[in-house]
């Protein structure tokens, strides 16, 4: 509107940032807030100091105010994107394009016995045809995870047997995508339909159709009962907790399958260039991993593929996968022409990724005090046709749901299953959300069938600071992980500030009935979250910054920004290191010929892993910079300078600027490039905490549950840019409210999707979503650069059990499974299965 204003040639008043504070009670902090350093585990009461921009941040006072840091910086890519201009994957027209369109299978499981492509070939237009036949038959994985990726690789491009309705059977190439998708109706196959299973119960039993039955693929634990993986680790003494405990508790919770909706579908264009090399422009999180992976499918060594990230329309974790790239790659390689390939919506449900179904038991020991001794959980995972990303997912599953608590004799066992439902993934969140909801369900059903407060229950048992994770290396990411110690957490102060916001003690457990309808219930729950940061010993980023003529810098990196902000922060952190404004940070991201290698944008870990690496670049030119002036133009000792305002200044009053120093480096005196390049790899993964707090209004009528207001309180460290940081997290509530509330990827008796567009599929519309508010509770986390720690995943971690807690506070009635769908709540409300 206002720019409609001022095209009109109206006068209109400055632009200020929106300033929005949350609804609070007026002593939400009172000045002095006894927390320590909230690093520690006491200490003397400290000043805080709060700053709304525009979420509310309390800084402790070991945090200093820098010039970029901690500032609301404007995205790097803000203005090109609002303009719309060219970014994206599928914003580039080439000469000779042509379209790509795949054909895929109708049944959950079946043999092709023929097919029958000639039809299509001679329809005008169409330029390739492939099938199982054309390709070589190259197995692999297509989860986009670090060298060597995990077992089993039991995927080839093109396969002779379909694994789930949406497995891939064909691909064309023609000259639009109209003819493209004539051509698919063209190919005749010939199906041998055979039993399909899609309980994973169901399937590891003995006689179940066996999904993977090729002799030939390698690192299936139990191919005869479709078990891909079986995980059996512990720690501490069994015997001994278990003789403390004075209660023992169990459950059985179970969440299901959702996908994660970008906006964007996954995209690829492919051609050859000048040189004869292969160049993939793709919607991806890894662009590094892809090169790798792609290569030995389409018979090219690395050195002749280049891929490029542009602008990513959402990723969520579905991209952490590699797609499309190989058909892509092979129509291109058939055709000689550059080719287009995205996937319809559809497809997406049916031929992408989602997140894994699983159904968890927890078994947990308490002694007398009401302090967890001992904790097992036992996982069954369903991975769905393929086993891509199933070991690390539900790895991870276990340590988030033996962390948070960290019971000395912890044990995780789990079994990750073939089933023939469209193959599950990399989802943001990575097996935290599904372990998190069981897990803070679970404590707070102990903490009722104890008669104790749900806030003092999980207040002591929570993991603190100076606490060993004890699960920490019986469960790296698909292999041993490295020893974990907790040094920073303000767990404690986020619960208290958010209980305070949200009047928790003035609702909790009160009969509140909306007036004139004593059946419609409101109520309030919370649950806890810890997650990680970066996966230690194994993430590493590279980052590289030259210095300009006129003292601006390009800053190049590998690391992959879907639309989080990332490429803003690492330039802000920059841009501290180097004295200078963003503006005068260049940020070119993400391709494998022209910038430093990345793991990708997954498991939380940009700002900490690649921001390390533009932290220790940026002090390497920092340095530079300090010395030349210092030796060739102020004669004076290093230690007497410093960078700021886009200048050396020495302590005496003299200065020079960047400008200066750059073009006296590169054309006047002792010339050389100033420039530097660094890599970083952390063997630590400190936890970000959070406390999620939710209100519900419940009409025991129908079983209808309406979020009315989420709240969470996060320890991410130092928000280095706490707009973006923000964003993160409201955006990930919403996304975690769908996933709880009313997501549901459902199917029929022979496996088909029922909801493959978003009509069926119902995600929350922005006038669905309820009041969203953030409080940043910061600590200063010395591994990560200026004190950070990871944001991105953890809003994912808490709604789900909030909301459990908030039903229950309203219904008197917990829920266990998810989603919360009306039907599901009334039949708990009324005797059904789902409630205990």
């Amino acid at each position: 509107m206002r720019a409609a204003a001022i095209m009109r040639g109206e006068e209109v008043p400055p632009f200020e940032p929106l300033q929005r504070a949350i609804p609070a009670p007026p002593d939400l902090f009172g000045g002095v807030w006894d927390m320590g350093d909230f690093g520690s585990s006491g200490g003397d009461n400290v000043a805080t100091r709060t700053r709304i921009a525009p979420p509310l941040v309390v800084t402790p006072p070991k945090v200093l105010t820098l010039k970029t840091v901690g500032k609301p910086e404007p995205k790097v890519d803000a203005v090109k994107l609002a303009a719309g201009k060219p970014v994206y994957t599928d914003d580039i027209e080439m000469r000779g394009m042509l379209h790509a369109a795949m054909l895929t299978s109708p049944h959950a499981h079946a043999i092709i016995r023929s097919i029958d492509t000639s039809k299509a070939r001679a329809l005008p237009g169409v330029h390739a045809v492939l099938t199982h036949k054309d390709l070589a038959r190259v197995h692999y994985a297509s989860g986009g995870q670090s060298y060597p990726n995990p077992k089993p690789y039991d995927q080839v491009s093109l396969d002779h047997k379909v694994r789930h309705v949406g497995d891939r059977v064909a691909v064309v190439a023609a000259e639009t995508p109209e003819i493209a998708r004539e051509a698919l109706r063209l190919i005749e196959v010939e199906y041998e339909v055979l039993p399909a299973v899609f309980d994973p119960i169901e399937a590891m039993q003995p006689g179940a159709p066996v999904i993977h039955d090729d002799p030939s693929v390698e690192g299936i634990h139990d191919r005869e009962h479709n078990i891909v993986h079986h995980v059996d680790a512990q720690t501490g003494d069994a015997a001994a907790q278990w003789a403390k405990a004075a209660h023992i508790f169990e459950g059985e919770y179970r969440v299901h399958q959702v996908q994660q909706c970008s906006i964007e579908p996954h995209v690829v264009v492919t051609w050859w260039d000048e040189d004869d090399r292969l160049v993939i422009r793709t919607s991806t999180q890894v662009p590094f991993h892809v090169r790798r992976m792609v290569a030995p499918l389409l018979g090219l060594p690395v050195k002749r593929i280049r891929v490029i990230k542009p602008r990513i329309g959402g990723g969520f974790g579905g991209k952490q996968e590699m797609l499309l790239e190989d058909l892509c790659g092979h129509l291109t390689i058939a055709t000689g022409r550059p080719v287009r390939f995205e996937y319809t919506r559809e497809q997406e449900f049916t031929s992408a990724r989602s997140r894994h179904p699983q159904i968890l038991r927890f078994k947990t020991g308490v002694d007398a005090e009401g302090k967890i001794v001992a904790a097992e959980l036992y996982i069954i995972g369903n991975t769905g046709a393929y086993g891509t990303h199933g070991l690390t997912v539900q790895m991870v599953s276990g340590f988030r749901g033996l962390s948070t608590y960290n019971a000395p004799y912890s044990r995780f066992i789990c079994d990750i299953v073939y089933t023939n439902i469209p193959t599950p993934g990399a989802y943001r969140g990575y097996g935290a959300p599904q372990a998190l909801h069981a897990l803070e369900v679970h404590t707070e059903e102990i903490a009722h069938a104890l008669g104790m407060d749900v806030l003092e229950f999980k207040r002591k048992n929570w993991i603190k600071v100076g606490d060993p994770l004890v699960m920490a290396v019986a469960l790296g990411e698909g292999r041993e992980g490295k020893p974990q110690t907790v040094k920073t957490s303000a767990l404690a102060e986020c619960v208290d500030i958010g209980a305070r916001a949200m009047g928790w003690y003035e609702k909790r457990g009160k009969d509140r009935s909306v007036p004139g309808k004593p059946h419609v219930k409101q109520g309030i729950g919370v649950a806890v979250a810890m997650h990680g940061t970066g996966i230690a010993g194994l993430d590493m980023g590279a980052a590289s910054i030259k210095m300009n003529d006129d003292g601006s810098f390009n800053l190049h990196f590998g690391a992959t920004d879907l639309g989080t902000g990332a490429d803003t922060v690492l330039a802000q952190i920059a841009a501290e290191t180097l004295g200078v404004p963003v503006s005068d940070i260049i940020v070119y991201a993400a391709d494998t010929d022209m910038t430093p290698f990345d793991t990708g944008a997954y498991a939380s870990s940009t700002t900490y892993i690649s921001g390390g690496a533009v932290l220790k670049a940026a002090e390497q030119v920092r340095a530079q910079i300090l010395q030349h002036a210092a030796e060739r133009m102020l004669k004076c000792s290093v230690d007497d300078l410093e960078l700021e305002d886009r200048k050396v200044v020495h302590r005496g009053g003299r200065s020079v600027t960047l400008e200066q120093v750059a073009l006296h480096s590169l054309h006047q005196e002792d010339q050389h490039q100033i420039m530097a390049t660094a890599s970083h790899m952390s063997e630590v993964s400190p936890p970000p905490f959070a406390a999620q707090f939710a209100e519900v209004t419940v009409d025991t009528e129908t079983g209808q549950v309406t979020v009315d207001r989420l709240l969470m309180a996060v320890d991410c460290g130092v928000a280095i840019n706490p707009i973006t940081a923000s964003g993160q997290v409201e955006g990930g509530m919403v996304q975690a409210l769908g996933y709880a509330h009313c997501e549901e990827m459902a199917y029929d008796e022979a496996g088909v999707p029922q909801a493959t567009d978003f009509h069926s599929y119902h995600i929350y519309r922005a006038d669905e979503v309820p009041d969203l508010e953030v409080i940043f509770v910061e600590t200063y986390e010395e591994s990560g650069p200026y004190g950070a720690k990871a944001v991105a995943e953890i809003p994912k971690d808490g709604v789900a059990p909030a909301l459990a807690s908030a039903i229950y506070d309203a219904t008197g009635v917990m829920i266990r499974d998810l989603p919360y769908t009306p039907e599901r709540v009334w039949r708990a409300l009324y005797g059904g299965t789902a409630s205990q």
